[in-house]
């Protein structure tokens, strides 16, 4: 089988998955190519586009707080929203693209490239079987104005949301969010010290802000290191920002470990005793694969703030509204062995490790359905092929 997986650069989640479904599909021997569908414009066209968003939730939070909730309240709307008829531009060139190479399934990890597909779909042009993922749990604005042939969501009990916006339930597959391999392998608290050269007897708390570095990361440090001092050693991934590492490296010369970008998250996550991250869907289900007590941060308004709902009422979380009141508190109760155990528990029975695995039977055993549809029509009533 010849798949072809869409992203693109706002935020790492989405890229996380989709490296999670190529090294599954890799692993299954199937011909696997990833693809940013903006780079077919041009590298200038897919670096503003990243920025926007990356720039917009690092800077200033709350403003995409504002576009998140005039996205919901556009949604109701028996209208294309401003998102689809943008990303209807890219059509013609994905559609070239495809001419020249031949493709089974399409899988898309972001709302974007769903909508470049539904785009062309409706236009008539024949399109291979497409898979949407939802990387959030919940259903973001516009999930409904896509036609793709299977959506996977993070949960079956989301299942009523997403079919309250428009997702046909029959195309609907429940089977968690894919993370890679490295989160599912067996490996103790002290082999992965081992590995990052770090005392097997100290306690760690891990601190990120996903690959963008957002939230009150300074804020954090400030705060942990403070109130522990030399007792809690304290790890924090800046991930691309590069502004944080270095004001948190001048700020605290040698007082905690600072990394920027790493691809040993897992092995970060398994050595440390708790881990305080912003809600990401993709980070907060990789933390939950690996089994670390987990502490949510100031969400990006939206659909983080749904994933730490999420989170906190399945008891695989502590959510920290206000850091400077609560964070403290938080880390006392959650480096008790006691409840660290119990938060491991919940995150295992909701989270399925091997949902990659899942995703990519589901590809291998599904056929393609009709590529046209009906034109576009208001919310719970769109055409489309049965799945």
């Amino acid at each position: 089988m010849d798949a072809l997986i869409l992203s693109c650069g706002t935020g790492g989640g989405h890229n996380s998955a989709c490296k999670a479904i190529e090294q599954e599909l890799s692993f299954r021997d199937h011909s696997v190519k990833i693809l940013n569908p903006y780079l077919l414009e041009g590298p200038k066209t897919a670096e503003k586009v990243n920025n926007a968003y990356n720039r917009l939730v690092q800077m200033a939070p709350s403003a995409f707080g504002m576009v998140y909730r005039i996205g919901n309240a556009y949604r109701k709307l028996p209208v294309h929203s401003p998102v689809y008829q943008i990303n209807g531009i890219m059509a013609p060139l994905l559609e070239a693209f495809l001419r020249e190479n031949h493709f089974d399934a399409i899988v898309a990890t972001h709302l974007f490239p769903a909508e470049i597909l539904t785009n062309m779909k409706r236009h008539g042009t024949p399109v291979p079987a497409t898979y949407f993922i939802a990387t959030d749990y919940t259903c973001i604005p516009f999930t409904e104005e896509t036609d793709c042939d299977y959506y996977v969501i993070p949960a079956k009990e989301l299942t009523g949301e997403f079919v309250s916006r428009g997702i046909p339930k029959e195309r609907i597959v429940p089977l968690g969010i894919p993370v890679g391999r490295q989160f599912q392998e067996q490996m103790s608290r002290d082999e992965a010290r081992t590995r990052l050269g770090l005392d097997l007897q100290a306690n760690y708390i891990l601190v990120a802000g996903g690959s963008i570095g957002a939230g009150q990361i300074d804020h954090v440090v400030s705060l942990l290191l403070e109130h522990y001092s030399d007792a809690v050693r304290v790890i924090v991934i800046c991930g691309n920002n590069h502004t944080l590492y270095r004001h948190l490296r001048q700020a605290y010369p040698g007082r905690c470990i600072l990394l920027e970008y790493t691809v040993r998250m897992a092995e970060y996550m398994r050595a440390c005793d708790l881990f305080i991250s912003k809600p990401g869907g993709l980070s907060s289900t990789e933390a939950a694969v690996v089994g670390v007590p987990l502490i949510h941060i100031t969400p990006i308004p939206g659909c983080e703030t749904r994933n730490m709902t999420f989170f906190e009422e399945h008891g695989m979380c502590y959510a920290v509204r206000t850091p400077k009141n609560q964070l403290i508190a938080a880390c006392d109760k959650l480096l008790d062995p006691i409840r660290q155990q119990e938060m491991k528990k919940n995150q295992h029975k909701v989270i399925s490790a091997d949902a990659a695995a899942a995703i990519c039977r589901l590809i291998e055993q599904t056929q393609p359905c009709s590529t046209m549809i009906l034109p576009y029509r208001h919310i719970g009533q769109r055409g489309g092929c049965e799945a």
